[in-house]
């Protein structure tokens, strides 16, 4: 599946990136209001979202609230350089990543990409894979988790970031090896989008016998799923 919605209210710059993606073998629909990019999210024809936060009408972060109400999809949110709030809250809220603007076609490409392709069901994972740590289950394959026995209502980049995690369990995992597992690129000098996600990750874990998180900050080396 390789639908993008483009959800932003500048048309020139919404022609350069369809022309790019549809030349890197994308299919794009645009959208150039919240309300409408909304609807066609919920539509379920599309792989990812590509949200700007600035929009008339129903700005980027009440849409993506919208989306995150109904949808587990991928949300890309396209940001202004210097809104680090609005980037915090809509990780927050469950955007995937973000890419500040301006952008190039090409940086905006890659992006999408490494996020689609953390989606994707695994080629290397065998039919039937089950990761278990403690009361966590998770089918990478079918990109379902269970923590107890109950389901675990987790975005994508969520998903992505608990299986390196899963797969690492009782040792410590660097920001750095997170995000390029899990997010599919270079921790970058300042980011907190791995801190934001994480923070989300342990609010819907449960805790361990003794009341402690199972996701822990270790000091100077990163984080880690404890076994218990």
């Amino acid at each position: 599946m390789n639908q993008v919605l483009l959800i932003d209210d500048d048309t020139e710059l919404v022609g350069m990136f369809s022309e790019y993606l549809e030349q890197e073998g994308f299919r794009v629909n645009c959208a150039h209001d919240g309300e409408t990019g909304a609807r066609e999210a919920l539509s379920g024809q599309y792989a990812i979202a590509i949200l700007d936060v600035m929009m008339p009408r129903m700005n980027g972060i009440e849409t993506l609230r919208r989306i995150r109400a109904a949808s587990r999809m991928p949300v890309l949110m396209l940001t202004g350089r210097g809104d680090d709030a609005d980037r915090i809250l809509g990780l927050e809220l469950g955007a995937d990543d973000y890419v500040a603007k301006p952008c190039t076609p090409r940086e905006l490409t890659a992006r999408v990409r490494a996020i689609l392709r953390r989606t994707q069901h695994s080629a290397n994972d065998g039919p039937g894979i089950t990761l278990t740590v403690g009361k966590l289950t998770m089918l990478p394959e079918q990109r379902r988790a269970t923590w107890d026995n109950q389901p675990l209502e987790l975005t994508s980049t969520e998903f992505n970031l608990l299986e390196v995690l899963a797969r690492n369990a009782g040792r410590p995992v660097s920001k750095n090896d997170l995000s390029e597992q899990g997010l599919g690129r270079p921790l970058a000098r300042f980011d907190r989008n791995i801190d934001v996600h994480l923070s989300s990750l342990r609010h819907k874990l449960g805790t361990l016998s003794d009341g402690r998180s199972c996701l822990q900050t270790v000091y100077r080396l990163g984080y880690q799923l404890i076994r218990e």
